[in-house]
């Protein structure tokens, strides 16, 4: 329903953003609020119900009983495999869509070449409302997917020439915050553990150099350190064959994600270096294992069910027919404090 405006015109539709900034609540939050789901205090929904009622919002029905595809790439397919990171993404919009009677349809994007097929045929069913594709980086891939006649989100990736709409954790500061925690305990030597590839990944990168530069510390190149894959065993090889060749010349480590931080934990082991006493550790994403490796992982909590909640909404938004920029959301990270850092050696 549209309000009117002071001249007896019609303003624009009042949007769940903007019950969420009136509120002083996250657009998450005051979405779950809406749907009734839980783990949201009772004062904050009925002062959101409350709110939408006052502002005359309903919560979108075009797309009730009609399909969103799901196209998931082979990065997105593997971290399910071995991690839970997209587990928990799938988790958030699963609800979301389900409290908004809307179902979601997965189809997996392994090769963009020999797949796009199966997501153009999708273009031309009246029952798909649009599109969410799922950690996706590849070029060609976003050239096509800017010209389809249906709505997309990108979840947990964007577009750099901001055709699409995308949310995703904000990385850059979420790393730099990590960095920071290790800073304030008197570390200067802080590694970065990472793996290449993806621009998501590249933020933290730049979140962990933003901590060091800030504070007037060295981030030469061999402070990064890189590895092939996610993989725990290679994050341990790696960590363990810097120490053989320079010894130990850092006193913290700070990894792109929990997987590898898991792994520089062991290599540390395997070289004899205690956690936290000689060297501290911080993972990013707080998958739920983190809390029971020894000495459970401080690290950066990224709010994954929220990307999957809050991407669906961005996309409900294009459905409804709101004429809006692409928009970049990116939600925001803390860090979660365990055993595993230290004051500095």
């Amino acid at each position: 329903m549209n309000r009117i405006g002071k001249r007896g015109k019609p303003s624009r539709k009042v949007r769940l953003e903007d019950i969420a900034e009136r509120c002083g609540v996250s657009l998450s939050t005051a979405s779950r609020a809406l749907a009734g789901e839980k783990g949201v205090r009772a004062e904050i929904r009925a002062r959101v119900a409350e709110m939408a009622k006052s502002l005359n919002y309903a919560v979108p029905t075009s797309i009730a009983g009609r399909k969103i595809v799901l196209a998931a790439s082979g990065v997105a397919m593997l971290d399910y495999v071995r991690n839970q990171f997209t587990y928990h993404v799938l988790e958030g919009l699963n609800a979301r869509a389900q409290a908004l009677g809307v179902e979601i349809v997965t189809r997996p994007i392994a090769d963009p070449r020999h797949d796009i097929g199966s997501l153009e045929a999708a273009l031309a069913d009246d029952d798909i409302a649009g599109f969410l594709f799922l950690t996706l980086d590849d070029e060609d891939m976003l050239s096509l997917t800017r010209g389809f006649a249906k709505p997309v989100v990108l979840v947990n990736g964007d577009d750099p020439l901001m055709r699409l709409s995308s949310v995703t954790p904000c990385n850059r500061s979420g790393a730099r915050a990590g960095a920071e925690h290790l800073i304030e305990f008197g570390h200067r030597r802080i590694l970065f553990l990472m793996r290449r590839g993806r621009r998501t990944i590249e933020r933290r990168f730049e979140g962990w150099r933003d901590a060091l530069v800030h504070h007037g510390l060295d981030c030469d190149a061999d402070l990064a350190v890189e590895v092939d894959d996610w993989l725990p065993e290679l994050a341990a090889d790696a960590i363990a064959a810097r120490i053989a060749q320079r010894g130990l010349d850092f006193t913290a480590v700070l990894t792109a994600g929990d997987s590898l931080a898991i792994g520089a934990m062991a290599g540390l082991a395997r070289a004899g270096v205690r956690v936290p006493q000689d060297v501290s550790v911080v993972g990013m994403d707080d998958l739920p294992q983190t809390a029971f490796v020894n000495p459970p992982l401080t690290t950066v909590h990224i709010p994954m069910r929220e990307i999957g909640a809050t991407a669906l909404d961005l996309l409900l938004d294009a459905v409804d027919g709101f004429g809006t920029p692409a928009r970049r959301l990116e939600l925001a990270c803390h860090i979660v404090e365990r055993q595993s850092v230290g004051r500095a050696p």
